[in-house]
């Protein structure tokens, strides 16, 4: 029987307390248990992400992983993704147990694309993976506009509530792209959360994209969520608007989308993010001075985002 990560077990159940706790105890029979009907045998450490644990295996010689998920409706259709891309810039999928929240994957480098440095590269990546990765979505997926009534709702409220500089022309912008981007989106299949550390080195491509949300809407959508993610490597720049427009220009040529959706998409996720942070904290920060300095540089980035350049 495997061994779980101290930390993986502690976050789950800092996370969801007595759920997470009980499933603990379940995973490593869980694990056990697919090994023996996937016909695997374990090579190689217990690795984890946020809310699932990896396992390198081999399946008749061939390296692969086991993935096991917290059981999550995010995490739900991950899987369904993997099919309609069927190894098209995304990880294979060879097995899956959906009532066990389980994948045996085709097995990729540890090297994320997070750990490039030029940032350019990264973003190219990203976008060229942004553009094959939008394919026709298959049904059954969760669609993207569904949740633009609440996304709305919610900038509203975050506006009224939360002690805030930002002018309201800020949130005037999000919540315009919540109605008007949001409501009608494009019947086509993105990763949902696009950033770097989700994007692998790999053998058969040169990178792989993993842990997808499975979402239909808009490719666009995704430059936004990947800006977000690059926010803090811009932190020292020299002057802030040029990076993060040359962020936006680079993105939109790599992925072949209209740069002016994908400025608006991150103008929106960026008043989210100052949003939440006044709300919740961020994972980098959870409260004091360095919580303001981050709020404050979502602020910055959320402002500068509303203007078209």
């Amino acid at each position: 029987m495997i061994a779980m990560p101290e930390e993986f077990a502690r976050t789950t159940v800092a996370r969801e307390g007595a759920a997470g706790a009980k499933w603990l105890v379940q995973l490593p029979g869980i694990v056990d248990e697919l090994l023996e009907t996937w016909g695997c045998v374990p090579d190689g450490d217990v690795l984890h992400g946020g809310v699932g644990v990896v396992v390198p295996v081999r399946r008749a010689g061939e390296a692969a992983v086991l993935k096991v998920s917290f059981p999550h409706p995010g995490n739900v259709h991950e899987p369904d993704a993997f099919v309609a891309w069927a190894g098209r810039g995304a990880v294979l999928l060879h097995e899956r147990d959906d009532e066990r929240f389980a994948m045996l994957l085709e097995r990729v480098r540890p090297t994320t694309l997070a750990e490039v440095r030029d940032g350019d590269e990264v973003v190219t990546v990203a976008g060229r993976l942004n553009r094959r990765l939008a394919v026709p979505a298959p049904p059954g997926l969760p669609r993207l506009c569904e949740h633009a009534d609440a996304w709305e709702q919610q900038l509203r409220a975050d506006a009224e509530e939360l002690c805030h500089s930002l002018p309201p022309r800020v949130f005037e912008a999000a919540g315009a792209t919540a109605r008007e981007l949001g409501r009608t989106q494009p019947d086509t299949l993105v990763h949902g959360d696009l950033h770097a550390r989700n994007i692998l080195r790999a053998s058969r491509e040169p990178w792989l994209a993993v842990d997808p949300k499975g979402y239909v809407g808009d490719p666009a959508y995704d430059g936004g969520t990947l800006l977000k993610s690059r926010a803090l490597t811009l932190w020292d720049a020299d002057d802030l608007r040029t990076a993060v427009h040359r962020v936006l220009d680079v993105f939109a040529e790599a992925a072949e989308v209209d740069r002016e959706r994908v400025r608006r998409w991150a103008q929106f996720h960026a008043v989210q993010a100052a949003s939440w942070g006044r709300r919740h904290g961020f994972r980098a920060a959870r409260g004091g001075e360095r919580l303001a300095r981050l709020t404050d540089f979502a602020d910055r980035l959320a402002e500068l985002l509303t203007d078209a350049v």
